[in-house]
């Protein structure tokens, strides 16, 4: 590991932590926000030369502290003047206190409080995610920007606009009364899934994976399971991110071409992942009751487990999603438990279970609909019919990646004489 990425690191998972102290002790999220932004700026700059501070995060939170203090003095100093011009007096500002000594740093970490501030109910989903990605997980906006393909300037409207919804919805630094916390985490866990999954397939561009998007979001991740350890839930969110993750070395292959799960050379998977993500995930179902990111989990361990697609224990996957489609129904879990039923069952019946799909507007027209009907077309024995299917498919997405593969697909099958 390079001293730039070593420095990179530190300043990532210090971020939440002063970010944290600050807001806890100031309020004002956005100016505190910012004010971290400018001394991680400084950090990057400086500290690659002249070394890392003894106390990097107590360092942080003088600069961050010393840049509120000028602000909150230039604030001070031209309220002072606009009321001396309106009174025709002279004008004597009034300053904060100097921040010239360096501020007590509390052992505490506010992590997970700024986690579920990050996802405030009065956020979009975007929104909380951009927000969670720079004040959680210490990247910048042009990095930021950078993974979700839209201009730096457009990104950082979108952050700022949310730290403004933030601060006019009256929102508070503490955690969230006991009735309005656990929907606040299943949010928290919905916005790191979202984040690791933009990562894992990119929804649009030239690349399948952006390695910052699924590195930031099992980081976050780690980070949460270490603040909630008993959490069944948490647990089974890390195992499923760590044995998705297993696969991305074989997922292209020499030629930049995406290869399906079943074709992958299971050699290049990240043993050492997976046997993280297998450890955490049976230990979580033996002392807490199945959710949907430990059922996903489930599935992805006994995939991770097989050593060949064709001794993948089919009817246990079906098993796991009929369980996950009571507790967590949702046209993705449908579309996924489709495949597994047409892999153990025959695809008739695979295609069978698509079908209320096709009215569901959530999924009527996706893209992934057509693509999975023309994998089970295909194994139906009707090649004009998933032809179609893949080009509908090719058609839809805007993941460059995807659409070769797709269209890569129909052509492989023999249009109709």
């Amino acid at each position: 590991m390079t001293e730039d990425r070593t420095v990179e690191d530190l300043l990532r998972a210090l971020t939440p932590q002063v970010l944290g102290l600050l807001v806890r002790r100031h309020g004002q999220f956005d100016r505190c926000e910012d004010a971290v932004q400018e001394a991680l700026l400084a950090a990057a700059t400086q500290w690659p030369g002249s070394g890392v501070p003894d106390n990097p995060r107590a360092w942080l939170l003088t600069v961050a502290t010393r840049r509120l203090t000028d602000e909150w003095r230039s604030d001070s100093a031209r309220r002072t003047r606009e009321v001396a011009v309106a009174l025709r007096e002279p004008a004597y500002a009034t300053v904060a206190p100097a921040a010239d000594s360096e501020p007590a740093v509390a052992d505490s970490d506010d992590t997970l409080t700024l986690l579920f501030l990050c996802c405030h109910p009065a956020l979009a989903g975007s929104a909380q995610v951009a927000l969670t990605l720079r004040a959680v997980g210490g990247l910048n906006t042009a990095q930021i920007a950078r993974a979700h393909l839209v201009p730096e300037a457009t990104m950082s409207q979108r952050i700022r606009r949310a730290k403004q919804r933030i601060e006019a919805a009256g929102a508070r630094f503490t955690m969230p009364a006991p009735g309005e916390r656990d929907e606040r985490q299943r949010t928290v866990l919905r916005v790191l899934y979202l984040i690791f999954n933009e990562g894992y397939t990119a929804s649009s561009g030239p690349d399948l994976h952006r390695a910052e998007l699924t590195g930031e979001a099992i980081r976050l991740a780690r980070i949460l399971h270490g603040l909630l350890p008993d959490d069944g839930e948490v647990a089974g969110l890390l195992a499923l991110m760590l044995l998705t993750d297993a696969h991305r070395a074989a997922r292209l292959g020499p030629d930049g071409d995406l290869v399906p799960l079943a074709e992958q050379d299971r050699t290049r998977w990240d043993a050492t992942a997976i046997a993280e993500g297998v450890t955490l995930i049976t230990e979580a179902l033996t002392w807490s009751p199945p959710g949907p990111y430990q059922l996903q989990a489930a599935i992805a361990a006994v995939h991770a487990e097989a050593p060949t697609a064709a001794e993948t224990d089919w009817r246990q996957i079906v098993a796991l999603y009929r369980l996950l489609a009571r507790i967590a129904p949702n046209p993705m879990v449908t579309l996924n438990q489709s495949v597994a039923v047409a892999m153990a069952e025959g695809p008739r019946a695979g295609l069978a279970l698509l079908t209320q799909l096709d009215a569901d507007e959530r999924t009527a027209g996706h893209h992934r609909l057509a693509a999975v009907r023309g994998h089970l077309l295909e194994m139906a024995g009707e090649p004009g019919a998933a032809r179609d299917a893949y080009l509908a498919a090719a058609r839809g997405t805007t993941s460059l990646p995807e659409q070769r593969y797709l269209e890569l697909k129909a052509a492989r099958i023999a249009p109709p004489r």
